[in-house]
């Protein structure tokens, strides 16, 4: 997992397989949730209220609203202790549905950069430090560059490709 100071909150949901959920993260990440492992493992069965998202009809209504999964079909009425009635639809702790998930690494290898960059410099018979040199940063910059362990400006991603590499990059929105 990508160290990351952010709150991870969903931001979109890219597909739904059954009870496998696949979501895109504010984190930059892909990942998968399997709900029907999850809801086995936290005995939603057991529980007349949340044992309705057991029936796939139910839980493909699932939606996404500020960051986490809910289901609006799943209403559950709530009492506060200051005698305050209301409804609410069923959701998740998006913090929870991210440590409960795991990478898309199909959807993810699209943004390995570092993988590219590697490739790229082994290609052109060049060590870390030699690339490093000709695009003017430092091995340990490229190294972690290489390993995913840092993020990259646009600018200095040029920099190492077009002239620490001399390739051409292009960038493309499909």
């Amino acid at each position: 997992m990508r160290k990351s100071t952010k709150i991870p909150r969903i931001i979109k949901i890219n597909e739904i397989d059954g009870f496998k959920v696949y979501l895109a993260f504010n984190t930059g990440e892909h990942r998968i949730i399997d709900f029907a492992f999850l809801f086995e493992k936290w005995n939603y069965k057991d529980d007349e209220f949340r044992s309705k998202l057991l029936k796939k009809e139910t839980f493909q209504k699932l939606e996404l609203k500020e960051g986490t999964l809910y289901w609006p079909n799943l209403i559950r009425r709530t009492k506060l202790s200051n005698g305050m009635e209301f409804e609410v639809a069923f959701d998740l702790d998006p913090v929870v549905l991210y440590e409960e998930s795991e990478l898309d690494e199909e959807r993810n290898k699209m943004y390995k950069i570092g993988e590219l960059v590697k490739n790229a410099r082994k290609q052109a018979g060049l060590t870390q430090e030699e690339l490093a040199r000709r695009s003017g940063t430092t091995k340990n910059y490229i190294s972690r560059i290489e390993n995913d362990k840092s993020d990259v400006e646009l600018g200095t991603l040029i920099k190492i490709i077009e002239i620490g590499l001399g390739k051409h990059m292009e960038i493309s929105i499909r």
